[in-house]
């Protein structure tokens, strides 16, 4: 039932996403990995990202799944895909909650890889449980080193590829949005890969381990909009519709998973929904 007010909280909204939260299949559910755009492929599981950005001196990955066991999920994806999982050189995760980072411990193991994080997050990682004060409780999850701690603006460089950190806290205290730029037939695409925005059962008012949420919340929304998007690319199947977009790829979109509006949309109903939830915990307040 832990994995069922997880969901409920992320805002998935469909009865059948909560029945599969429910006994979490969607999130462990093996899915065959394929190429998004460029050099980025997917390679988590059917309900929970996980983003592979290969290059000639080895290659990224974003996100690791809830547990070991979904890290070695992708681990068969990478190897699936042609890729060496030993070739990722470096981890890197969106925020530090469970769901996308459990996985990362056996995933440093297995690969060798560094772990980069946002300053913010580390010691939530490195404890192997979110900080902050929140209504469903703290979900621990295997902890692991981080090797390097970042702040805004951070560039990562490697073999040609540039991946940008931009600090979208709320959801964490140290969530990261990370964008980067492909080449797709010829076109330059800018791809956005948001951490999450929905309060997720964070306490909004009165939140003594992470007082400045509110506002963090507010800029984080206004950054996002600010960012040139052609592909979002999210840590949740439902946030992005991935598997709507895969299906019409395979029929021969080429151009399935691109859409400028789309970010904009993602940050509108997150802000709507924040702002209908900070109202209720006033409200309770009173």
């Amino acid at each position: 039932m832990k994995v069922l007010a997880f969901a409920l909280a992320l805002g998935l909204a469909s009865t059948s996403v909560v029945a599969q939260a429910d006994d979490n299949a969607n999130w462990t559910r093996p899915i065959k990995p394929y190429r998004v755009v460029g050099n980025i492929y997917y390679v988590g599981s059917e309900g929970l990202s996980a983003w592979l950005i290969t290059t000639s001196e080895g290659h990224v990955l974003l996100d690791g799944g809830p547990s070991a066991e979904g890290g070695k999920l992708i681990e068969r994806n990478i190897q699936a895909l042609g890729f060496k999982p030993t070739d990722v050189k470096v981890l890197i995760n969106t925020h530090a909650h469970y769901d996308h980072a459990g996985g990362l411990a056996q995933l440093k193991a297995d690969t060798g890889a560094k772990v980069w994080a946002s300053r913010a997050d580390k010691p939530a990682l490195e404890k192997g449980q979110h900080f902050g004060d929140n209504a469903n409780g703290l979900t621990p999850f295997p902890a692991v080193k981080v090797d390097k701690a970042f702040g805004d603006e951070t560039k990562l460089k490697m073999g040609g590829a540039t991946l940008v950190a931009h600090l979208t806290p709320g959801h964490t205290i140290g969530c990261t949005t990370w964008t980067t730029q492909v080449v797709e037939r010829g076109r330059a695409l800018n791809v956005t890969f948001p951490c999450s925005l929905s309060v997720a059962g964070n306490v909004l008012v009165g939140n003594k381990a992470h007082k400045s949420i509110v506002a963090d919340y507010r800029a984080s929304f206004a950054a996002m909009r600010t960012l040139p998007t052609d592909v979002m690319l999210p840590s949740h199947e439902e946030q992005g519709d991935l598997l709507t977009k895969r299906q019409k790829q395979l029929r021969g979109d080429a151009d399935a998973f691109i859409d400028p509006t789309e970010l904009a949309g993602f940050v509108d109903g997150y802000e709507t929904r924040f702002n209908q939830e900070l109202a209720r915990q006033q409200g309770s307040a009173k």
